[in-house]
């Protein structure tokens, strides 16, 4: 599958876990996808390994919690390669910017100001940058991800569930003021996915425990979202947009 052939597709967090596993897919499709990651270092390996294996690839330090880092990334890009077809909202606070995974009253005001930085205003700060973009294109298609906790729910960690269940309304919000610029705004919910990079034992056994509840009973990882996040970045999704699509094994059926 060719379909994504010339289009530039931006993806936050994009040198780990869901991030590379969907970079990587996507650049097999055709795409130039620009790697914008916190970590500079990892995000120029990754790309030149993509590179290497004869992938078009960029990587771009950026802090999505800072505006002008995050303005400085889409003038990048925009200078360089011209155009913004897609972009995918991965970057978060979960496991390799770690959070408490504890009860709503032990968590810090600190933590909590930190998780809605990053996984609500950083969703915010992208978009803001790239709808210009693709209005001017005529043409765009954004991914935001969010979690099955935000319509399930979970007895900890509030902080991060409530971030995501932010991403949902946002998702929807957007998609009704850009869609008269044919600028599609769609959300993806992922289950509980072994994405961690060195994961504990403790963390491998709650993955395990998910399975058990899932009408696809086997542990979740990074590459059950990578197909996902490349239909909506391309042309078989273009009647969507507003959705939220549950990609967990049969665990939330809604």
């Amino acid at each position: 599958m060719n379909n994504l052939e010339g289009r530039v597709i931006v993806i936050t967090g994009g040198s780990g876990g869901i991030g590379i596993v969907a970079s990587e897919l996507m650049a097999e499709r055709g795409a130039h996808v620009v790697l914008a990651e916190l970590d500079g270092d990892r995000a120029d390996i990754e790309a030149k390994r993509l590179s290497n294996k004869g992938l078009k690839a960029t990587a771009i330090q950026t802090d999505v919690a800072d505006k002008k880092s995050v303005g400085a990334m889409v003038e990048e890009v925009s200078s360089r390669l011209g155009r913004i077809d897609g972009l995918v909202n991965n970057a978060a606070m979960f496991s390799r910017v770690p959070m408490s995974r504890v009860g709503s009253l032990e968590i810090t005001e600190a933590e909590w100001d930190k998780m809605m930085e990053i996984n609500v205003k950083g969703v915010w700060n992208v978009c803001s940058a790239v709808v210009p973009v693709m209005k001017t294109q005529g043409y765009g298609k954004i991914v935001n991800i969010s979690s099955g906790t935000a319509l399930k729910g979970s007895p900890s960690r509030i902080h991060y569930v409530t971030s995501k269940a932010a991403v949902i309304g946002y998702t929807k919000s957007l998609a009704m003021e850009v869609g008269e610029h044919n600028v599609y705004v769609n959300c993806i919910a992922p289950g509980s996915t072994l994405s961690e990079e060195d994961p504990t034992p403790a963390i491998i056994a709650v993955r395990e425990k998910a399975a058990t509840s899932r009408c696809i009973k086997r542990v979740q990882t990074p590459e059950d979202l990578a197909g996902p996040i490349a239909f909506f970045v391309g042309p078989d999704s273009d009647f969507i947009t507003g959705q939220t699509l549950v990609v967990d094994g049969g665990s939330c059926l809604h």
